[in-house]
């Protein structure tokens, strides 16, 4: 039987928000939105201030907590702690940007099958097809928890494309397929490039599965 990427715990944790916006970039760590909940609009305005990027994600996008740092979470090594973005009961998740962000896009990603994401130059996944990246199931590869959660390989991905996107489609499997870092403006997930390489458009991504089943 597969195990969940939800935790045996249940309590929620809150950690210290480090979300980076430095010369026009923009990184959603999750790390603040909370335990097994929707991350919805905590970037459109729902959470602290500093984090209104206009970014908002369909009700599949939930954040989960490491099980180590008193969360739910069955996943280690995230890039950074301690809180990562799931599909919850849904195989896709669609986050929209209003403003816009052009040049590039990166993030994380931990998953036990073959997933996808396709950045569009219109909101809700619409319009043109910006770029399309292809992600293979490594989850479990090569790597041990932190010291528990079997999603332990979280893997780097970035693409340039040209012209402006709006929204940004992560598909994968419920419950088996995570997020981090989603960084916009930049093919380097977390990182802030040199100037000269930005053009970031206003303010502002049951059985073993990243979530384990509750007690």
């Amino acid at each position: 039987m597969k195990k969940a990427i939800l935790g045996l715990a249940v309590a929620a944790a809150l950690a210290t928000p480090v979300v980076a916006s430095a010369n026009g970039i923009i990184v959603l760590d999750f790390e603040g939105v909370g335990d097994f909940v929707p991350v919805g609009d905590y970037y459109n305005g729902a959470g602290p201030v500093n984090k209104n990027f206009g970014v908002s994600f369909s009700p599949a996008a939930w954040a989960l907590v490491d099980a180590d740092e008193g969360g739910v979470g069955n996943f280690a090594n995230e890039p950074s702690p301690d809180t990562v973005m799931y599909l919850f009961e849904a195989d896709e998740a669609i986050l929209n940007i209003a403003a816009g962000f052009t040049t590039g896009f990166s993030f994380f990603y931990s998953s036990s099958t073959a997933a996808s994401v396709n950045v569009y130059d219109g909101l809700n996944g619409s319009g043109n097809l910006l770029a399309s990246l292809d992600l293979t199931a490594q989850g479990f590869d090569n790597c041990t928890g932190d010291p528990n959660g079997d999603f332990c390989n979280w893997t780097r991905v970035g693409v340039l494309f040209a012209g402006t996107a709006l929204s940004i489609n992560f598909g994968g499997t419920a419950n088996q397929t995570g997020f981090d870092d989603i960084t916009f403006g930049s093919d380097r997930p977390g990182e802030v490039p040199e100037p000269a390489s930005l053009a970031l458009l206003g303010l502002g991504l049951a059985g073993l599965g990243l979530a384990r089943r509750r007690r």
